[in-house]
């Protein structure tokens, strides 16, 4: 089942929801492509949804409980990840790269030579 809170959070000028699932999230991820949400409204365990998405997501089935209710859901279902417990994803090697290194263009980095160079050249 799928749960949203009303719209009560201030943030950038808007009021903002939470859409939860208590069976998994497969279930709240294929809800929220239904709906429209991007992926990067996903945080950790729920949706970030501005109020003008909230009563399509009760159109949709979303049922709407008080804010908080989506924190017991989450607990209860086995799906919270609160702050504190969650750590970002550790970025791969190639990512950590500078942008010169990573796409060959632009100025060579710092403490090397570019082929050709004149310090590259003993010169």
């Amino acid at each position: 089942m799928l749960y949203v809170d009303r719209p009560s959070v201030p943030w950038r000028g808007r009021l903002w929801s939470h859409l939860v699932s208590d069976v998994s999230y497969a279930e709240l991820h294929a809800f929220a492509e239904a709906l429209g949400a991007p992926r990067r409204a996903f945080d950790r365990d729920h949706y970030d949804l501005p109020a003008e998405r909230f009563p399509v997501a009760v159109w949709l089935g979303a049922r709407v409980v008080p804010s908080r209710e989506i924190v017991r859901l989450l607990r209860d279902a086995g799906l919270r990840r609160p702050k504190h417990l969650h750590r970002p994803p550790t970025p791969r090697l190639r990512d950590l790269a500078l942008p010169a290194a990573r796409t060959g263009r632009g100025a060579p980095i710092v403490g090397t030579a570019a082929a050709g160079s004149p310090s590259a050249q003993g010169g």
